[in-house]
């Protein structure tokens, strides 16, 4: 197993990133054997040179790569309006390579192309959520060094407000969804001409700078190199055939999130592929008519918008739709019965993490099984340890530990030794893994709940609940309790037609014994009009914890 795969002599003039990895000893182990497309990439590699030149070279240049509204773009003028940006930035602000830069936008055509242009101009890309405030930018801004920013107009409020506690922000140029606006960075376009020289950047430059949801307090900076992003579409899309030159993607998760970013650009782009965005999320009822309308064969959301969809399914015609992938948080049985009873369509469920940089745990949609999120994909291992890191038997529930070509670093970080041990990932979930190496999901490590000297696993009490037909969602967590450590607490969306009451809250407790151990039962209910999530859908369930806490 290959410890560090040495990239050459790096191209960055700014080595601010270099500087802010974690020692050596403090990196994970990484494996480029186990998968042997792995074996063949060069040192020197430039991930926004292999998912849009190499493309437009190798007979894409005409084929359609973004959708958004009525307009098309295809790859070689995706090239084109990149390249043009990638002049703005060196030519007329100064971007030297290993330059971080803030990228600000909902998912849109010119966001992609700002983050083609900051790679080919060896620059390290930012990506935020649109719904970030000032004091949230802060800190990325803090946290990074930035100092140039691209940002959508549409968001120039928050902008503003940022460059104004943060002077250091000296560079900041907003464009419109499409370009073609006023906006200064669509009007610096205007005097470049197509053809840029793209910087020869190292594999193991860094490429992006990912900050985690936050689902766990604190959001942390995860820093990939141009190899990770390549290496995430050559494990999981190609081995298992989620992207071909005929697809045509959408989804919820915003590129700001590893989730979207591969799934929504990188993976399409890879193999030829096109995305269509739009521009406001989508509600349920708005999903299934846009893929009826657009003919939509992939879907990337969360497991809430899948139980969702499953119920809208006989009212659209979706026999367009081919490839479904649930991650953010691991999809309940229940969910994924549904949606396949509904349509037909057996949802591939991915663990992921943004550490990691995009899923390293599936199965194809042929052998998916539910209630089971699957095996470790083609380049990666994983194993499930005790806590002393002692490696667990079939069937014994405990931490899982992964290893592969792409793995934690964060940016100056010390947490770093919490996520990696002994050249192990561990990415705080608590997994068994059965006779034939499918994995299923337990709990979060933070997320098990200690009761009267029971461990109790919320998300096993969730997919119980899920499972009567008045929850449409639901969080558990451990209430502190003093005779008991703690109790099982459930927080319960409705379906229409149900109505909060005492009566209801004891037919699910009810209903929950005799599906699981009794002594998991939620013992207090509380009725909800929605749940704390991120802007990707993950359960927030430490806002529900630290609420219980103070209260």
């Amino acid at each position: 197993m290959t410890k560090h795969l040495p990239g050459g002599p790096t191209a960055h003039i700014d080595t601010f990133a270099a500087d802010n990895l974690p020692p050596r000893d403090q990196w994970p182990e990484f494996d480029f054997d186990s998968l042997p497309i792995l074996q063949t990439y060069p040192d020197r590699m430039n991930a926004g040179v292999e998912l849009l030149d190499r493309m437009c070279d190798t007979g894409h240049a005409d084929s359609p790569v973004l959708h958004y509204e009525d307009i098309t773009w295809t790859y070689g003028e995706l090239r084109d309006i990149s390249d043009k940006i990638a002049k703005v930035l060196v030519e007329d602000h100064g971007l030297v390579p290993g330059n971080r830069v803030l990228l600000r936008a909902g998912n849109n055509p010119m966001l992609v192309a700002c983050w083609c242009a900051v790679l080919k101009a060896g620059g390290i890309c930012v990506t935020t959520m649109q719904l970030l405030r000032a004091r949230e930018l802060v800190y990325i801004v803090e946290k990074s060094k930035i100092r140039h920013a691209l940002c959508d107009i549409s968001l120039a409020e928050a902008m503003e407000e940022t460059c104004a506690r943060k002077p250091e922000l000296t560079d900041t140029l907003y464009f419109s969804a499409t370009g073609g606006s006023d906006a200064s960075l669509d009007a610096a376009l205007a005097g470049k001409s197509a053809g840029f020289a793209n910087c020869d950047t190292a594999a193991d430059d860094t490429a992006l700078i990912a900050f985690t949801s936050g689902t766990t307090g604190t959001p942390k900076a995860t820093m990939h190199f141009h190899r990770d992003v390549i290496a995430m579409c050559d494990c999981f899309p190609r081995s298992f055939n989620m992207a071909e030159p005929h697809d045509i993607f959408t989804g919820t998760p915003p590129l700001a999130f590893t989730f979207g970013l591969g799934g929504l650009t990188c993976f399409p782009m890879r193999f030829g592929a096109s995305t269509r965005f739009f521009p406001r999320p989508l509600s349920p009822e708005d999903m299934m008519a846009a893929i009826e309308k657009y003919k939509i064969t992939g879907l990337y959301t969360a497991p809430t918008m899948y139980r969702l969809l499953a119920d809208l399914a006989g009212k659209y015609d979706i026999s367009s739709l081919e490839k479904c992938v649930s991650a953010g948080e691991t999809l309940p049985k229940a969910t994924w019965e549904a949606f396949h009873n509904a349509t037909g369509i057996r949802i591939v469920d991915g663990l992921g993490s943004t550490e990691m940089i995009h899923i390293f745990v599936a199965a194809s949609r042929e052998d998916m099984r539910p209630g089971f999120t699957g095996k470790a994909i083609p380049g990666y291992r994983a194993k499930i340890v005790d806590e002393d890191g002692n490696e667990l038997g079939p069937n014994q529930p405990g931490l899982l530990a992964v290893q592969g070509p792409t793995g934690c670093r964060y940016l100056a970080d010390e947490r770093q030794s919490v996520y990696v041990k002994d050249g192990w990932n561990y990415p705080g979930d608590m997994y068994e893994m059965n006779e034939e190496g499918y994995f299923k999901y337990v709990a979060r490590a933070d997320d098990m709940i200690i009761s009267a000297g029971y461990n109790i696993s919320g998300p096993e009490v969730e997919n119980a609940l899920l499972d009567h037909p008045a929850v449409s969602e639901c969080a558990v967590i451990g209430k502190p309790d003093e005779k008991r450590t703690s109790i099982v607490k459930a927080y319960i969306v409705l379906r229409g037609g149900f109505e909060p009451g005492d009566d209801l809250t004891k037919t699910l407790q009810d209903f929950v014994k005799n599906e699981i151990a009794p002594y998991k039962y939620p013992r207090e209910i509380e009725f909800v009009t929605e749940l704390p999530k991120t802007e990707t859908g993950k359960l927030q369930r430490f806002r529900l914890r630290d609420r219980e806490q103070t209260s």
